[in-house]
């Protein structure tokens, strides 16, 4: 009887233990409440690929992020996406609609990672259809795949072919800081806490 009780005491210990383990100490239960942590505790440097959109020449991403001025809300999208795309493209005209109310230096980009598709020119249309402000929100696209790959592994974002030209992929608002790093991932429904945090980095290291 004493061996059980032992042995099930050490069991829920190890047990205890490896939850704790695996939950950062019980803060998250989830892969993406893991993912959300890591990056605020440690801000994860923009992957080095090129870019290129309506207006902006080819050019490195992290360059491009890292002004030293501007804090930078951003989304992964498809001009070809009809469900979680369009509701992303909405939070970003209401953040628009703010930000020109306010002002303040933060601004938006959306990035798509179905280059081939996505050139200048139809991102260009997909930005006048949204009534896009280049002033606040550009649109841009990572031409090479492999660059692409590189881009969404090193930013922890998942993108599936469905086999029918269109991809499932996961929905987030991610908030670079001024030297082009992530510091933190917001759900698409938290627009304005993402807002609000992105404009209070801004405010925050502002010389």
């Amino acid at each position: 009887m004493f061996r059980t009780a032992l042995l099930s005491a050490m069991l829920a210990l190890a047990g205890y233990a490896a939850a704790a383990w695996l939950t950062h100490d019980f803060q998250v239960w989830t892969a993406e409440g893991a993912r959300r942590l890591e990056v605020a505790l440690q801000p994860v440097a923009t992957p080095a690929v090129s870019i290129d959109g309506p207006g902006i020449a080819p050019q490195a991403l992290s360059l491009w992020l890292a002004d030293g001025q501007s804090v930078t809300l951003v989304d992964f999208i498809y001009t070809r996406c009809q469900t979680v795309c369009l509701a992303m493209g909405s939070s970003f005209q209401q953040m628009q609609r703010v930000l020109q109310e306010r002002g303040g230096k933060v601004k938006l980009l959306s990035i798509s990672f179905d280059g081939r598709h996505d050139s200048p020119g139809v991102l260009q249309a997909y930005a006048a259809r949204l009534s896009a402000d280049p002033a606040l929100w550009r649109f841009v696209r990572v031409q090479d795949p492999r660059d692409t790959q590189h881009l969404l592994a090193g930013f922890q974002v998942v993108v599936v072919p469905d086999g029918r030209g269109d991809f499932e992929h996961n929905a987030a608002l991610l908030v670079i800081d001024q030297k082009g790093r992530l510091v933190r991932i917001f759900d698409y429904a938290e627009q304005q806490l993402a807002l609000d945090y992105a404009q209070h980095l801004a405010r925050a290291t502002s010389p």
